[in-house]
């Protein structure tokens, strides 16, 4: 809640806790176990940079926080603590809240894509879980786009890359080392587990530019971008690098800033610890960096996650203000976070933090912020004050109506296939009259082998269509004709599987442009 030009986090009988906007890029962290009000306080916080004009972005992980976008009502709960802490004479009111809805897959928010060029190697790499040989041949199909200008946009450029760089390995291991087809066809098998989580919708044109993030509307609020994650939670990796992958951006791109009035963007990550799960030390090193100098480019960071030990002592250390609920201490395990948690704030006297925080009720937290020095200030016990917009999620027609009047709709509604690195490999297939020096010898062996008529196949008396492999033979005549005496007998793999399957989708045209895609889709799939 905004009250006093500062962000009023929670109160009790004996003081009211503020969040000081100049110290608010400081970054947080708000833990608690499940239940324990982390949402609420998460909405409190949005609402507050909002209303002192500070674009927020913030990930949905169960669809309530779209109650955002819809003006508040009262509960038992609320009237009481808004009776008790005098909340009304220092400005609370129900209202609603400007919100733009994304979604990685189109469904119920406006489509966010990225290219892969964008992306880059290294936090691909992370997405596929890739060992480091193959994250070494990913650089150097990265390498090879950029240096012959072939645009990585979306995954079929990067298979038809990858094809690329195995086919003419002879030319680049001279410049780059050895390139292993094995880790070749693991990326690419690791690539169908990526469409198979979405990624067909996740990259692509056109991409998102962040500064569409960074918005106010009309009375000078911020608003507030909410990410529909509750599918999104099914593939971790592709979630946890998109937004590490934002969160890298925003510090490539914003200019320094020094220090502000009020952070220019303030970025909440939820479920921080799939970020930080089987994490390797350089990533590690990598978001320490980032946490600790965006500060100066005007971002605060705010991490979500259910204990503070879920978060690197590294970026822990750099998390200055701390909202703590409930943890409950079952287990060895879960006594161990508490005393974790317990340790992270400034003792006060007056009670014993880690029973504390194992007693607290829902809605409750110990809160500690950096005071005007920047010095953590004693940890208190707090009811953490109700949101003034709607508690839970919103119908589905509203939140339709908000996506179809967004000016960003026409902007990134629908999804372009521009020219990029497929296309202009096809092209060089279809302008290239010696083929062979473009196709592996062994696939066009095995082409050939399906193109001849078994021998024992008795005669038809009566005439028909001409079947599938003998339309590939003669689309193929011309590549397999020079091929007849000098050809090795080729091995039998799985590609002649693939040109069965081209086969018969051939048979049931003759045209030739669907021709031309049977000799791609066997081309593009060789390796």
């Amino acid at each position: 809640m905004y009250a006093e030009d500062k962000i009023l986090i929670g109160c009790n009988e004996n003081t009211d806790v503020f969040l000081l906007p100049k110290l608010a890029n400081r970054h947080g962290l708000i833990a608690g176990a499940t239940g324990t009000g982390k949402t609420v306080t998460l909405k409190v916080l949005a609402e507050s940079f909002s209303d002192l004009g500070v674009p927020v972005f913030l990930a949905d992980m169960k669809g309530d926080i779209s109650g955002l976008a819809k003006v508040g009502s009262g509960n038992d709960f609320i009237t009481k603590n808004r009776e008790r802490y005098g909340l009304d004479a220092k400005g609370f009111k129900f209202k609603e809240y400007p919100v733009e809805f994304w979604d990685l897959f189109g469904q119920k928010g406006l489509p966010v894509r990225v290219t892969l060029s964008e992306m880059g190697p290294v936090l691909l790499s992370k997405i596929l879980n890739l060992s480091e040989a193959q994250s070494g041949v990913l650089n150097i199909v990265f390498r090879v786009a950029d240096e012959n200008s072939l645009p990585i946009i979306d995954l079929k450029d990067l298979k038809s890359m990858i094809n690329y760089v195995v086919e003419n390995k002879a030319q680049i291991e001279g410049q780059y080392g050895a390139i292993a087809e094995k880790s070749a066809n693991t990326i690419l098998r690791s690539l169908i587990t990526l469409e198979d989580q979405g990624g067909n919708d996740f990259f692509g044109e056109p991409a998102l530019e962040l500064d569409d993030f960074i918005q106010v509307d009309d009375n000078g609020n911020g608003v507030i971008n909410i990410l529909d994650a509750q599918k999104l939670t099914m593939s971790p990796e592709i979630y946890s690098t998109f937004l590490l992958w934002m969160l890298s951006n925003l510090f490539e791109k914003l200019p320094e800033v020094g220090d502000m009035d009020k952070p220019k963007f303030v970025f909440f990550f939820d479920e921080a610890h799939l970020l930080f799960d089987d994490m390797s030390p350089e990533f590690g090193k990598k978001i320490e960096q980032i946490v600790r100098l965006i500060r100066s480019k005007g971002v605060g960071v705010y991490f979500i996650s259910q204990s503070p030990a879920d978060i690197p002592d590294d970026v822990l250390a750099q998390l200055g203000n701390r909202v703590q609920h409930a943890l409950h201490a079952y287990t060895p395990k879960d006594q161990k976070a508490v005393k974790v948690a317990a340790e992270t704030f400034r003792a006060n006297p007056n009670f014993d933090t880690a029973e504390v925080i194992s007693n607290l009720g829902i809605g409750q937290a110990l809160v500690s912020v950096l005071d005007e020095k920047g010095v953590p200030t004693v940890v208190e016990q707090v009811d953490i004050v109700p949101p003034q917009s709607h508690i839970g999620a919103i119908e589905d027609d509203l939140r339709n109506q908000l996506i179809d009047i967004s000016t960003l709709k026409s902007k990134y509604g629908e999804a372009v296939d521009a020219q990029s690195a497929y296309e202009m490999l096809l092209a060089k297939i279809d302008e290239n009259p010696n083929i062979e020096s473009e196709v592996a010898p062994e696939v066009i062996e095995e082409v050939k082998a399906q193109t001849q008529p078994a021998p024992e196949q008795p005669q038809q008396e009566a005439p028909q269509q001409p079947g599938a492999a003998d339309l590939l033979g003669g689309i193929l005549g011309t590549v397999l004709e020079g091929q007849t005496k000098k050809g090795k007998r080729a091995k039998k793999t799985t590609t002649q599987k693939v040109v069965e399957k081209a086969a018969t989708q051939a048979a049931t045209t003759v045209t030739r442009e669907v021709s031309k895609g049977i000799i791609r889709g066997i081309f593009g799939q060789m390796k």
